[in-house]
C-alpha cells in the first residue's frame, strides 16, 4: 500500500513548491504529445480531428494545449480528482483566453461512466488505464472508450516496459530549480502489481518526498494489443520511438513497428481504431 505524502520542512524550497508544476515540467511534454496523436490522426483517417476527450485528465495540460491549436478544436476533461482539477482550472484553464476556456471542460467523473458526447481522440495518457488490474476490468474501460469515440475515432494511449521496469529502483534526473525522482517502491512478479512514487528534491537539500504515488499493473505490450482486440477496436498498432544516429537515445519520432528492441527501459505509443 502506498504511503502518504511527508510534509517538508517549514521556510525549505521544498515547502514552498507546487507539487504539479514540478509534474507538468518534469513529466509532461504536451506540445509533441498533440503533435503526434494529431498528426497520426489525419494520416489515417485524411481528416482533422476537432474533440478529444482526455481520460484521466489531471491538470487538464494536455487539453489546455489542444484548444490553443485550433478555434474549431473542443476538449473534455475527466478525472476523479477534484483537488487537481481545481488546481488546473487555476493554473492552465485560466491562462487560456475567453474563447478558448468555452471549447474546454473539466468534469469530476469516472471515466467509465462518461456518456454525454462522442470524441474523435481519446487520450488516456501516463499510464493511468494500468489502475484497472484484472484484464475484465481493463478490457471494460477499453470497450467504453470505444463506445465514447465518433465513428471514425482512435484511441490513443502510452505504455512502457523494458527489464529495468520490474526491477525495485531509483532514478534520477536533473531539473532545473530540482531533482526529479522516479521511484519504482515494489513489484510483484506474480501478480504484475507495482507500487511507485515521485519525489523531488531541491538545491536546500529540502524534499517533496512521494509528491505522487501509483499503484497499478504493468501490462505487456502483447496483453494490451489483444484486450485492445477483444474490447472490440478493429485495428491497433505501436509506435517506436526512434534512435538518435550520434547519442543512441531516443529521438522523440514515433514510427509504426511490428516488432522493437531489447532496450532496458522504453515508452511507446499505441492506437485503436474503432
Amino acid at each position: 500500500m502506498a504511503k502518504p505524502p511527508k510534509q517538508p520542512k517549514p521556510g525549505t524550497l521544498a515547502a514552498s513548491a507546487d507539487r504539479h508544476t514540478c509534474y507538468e515540467l518534469a513529466v509532461q511534454s504536451v506540445e509533441p504529445e498533440i503533435d503526434m496523436v494529431s498528426d497520426t490522426f489525419k494520416s489515417i483517417r485524411k481528416r482533422k480531428p476537432r474533440v478529444i476527450r482526455e481520460d484521466f485528465c489531471g491538470t487538464a495540460n494536455s487539453s489546455c494545449e489542444w484548444v490553443k491549436r485550433s478555434k474549431n478544436n473542443r476538449a473534455i476533461c475527466l478525472d476523479l480528482d477534484q483537488e487537481v482539477l481545481d488546481w488546473g482550472i487555476k493554473n492552465n484553464v485560466s491562462s487560456l483566453d475567453p474563447e478558448q476556456q468555452q471549447r474546454i471542460e473539466l468534469l469530476n467523473c469516472d471515466v467509465r461512466n462518461f456518456t454525454e458526447e462522442k470524441a474523435d481522440i481519446i487520450l488516456a495518457m501516463n499510464f493511468s488505464y494500468q489502475i484497472f488490474e484484472t484484464r475484465e476490468s481493463l478490457r471494460d474501460y477499453f470497450k467504453k472508450t470505444r463506445e465514447g469515440l465518433n465513428e471514425d475515432g482512435i484511441l490513443f494511449i502510452d505504455a512502457f516496459g523494458g527489464h529495468e521496469s520490474y526491477r525495485e529502483i531509483k532514478e534520477k534526473t536533473k531539473y532545473d530549480g530540482f531533482n526529479y525522482y522516479w521511484d519504482q517502491a515494489k513489484y510483484d512478479p506474480i501478480t504484475g502489481h507495482m507500487l511507485c512514487y515521485i519525489h523531488f528534491k531541491f538545491p536546500d537539500g529540502s524534499w517533496l518526498k512521494r509528491a505522487f504515488s501509483y499503484e497499478w499493473r504493468l501490462y505487456t505490450l502483447p496483453e494490451l494489443q489483444e484486450i485492445l482486440y477483444e474490447a472490440g477496436y478493429s485495428k491497433v498498432t505501436v509506435y517506436w520511438e526512434g534512435t538518435d544516429d550520434e547519442t543512441g537515445e531516443g529521438n522523440g519520432e514515433y514510427f509504426p513497428a511490428e516488432h522493437g528492441e531489447d532496450d532496458p527501459s522504453w515508452i511507446v505509443y499505441i492506437s485503436a481504431e474503432k
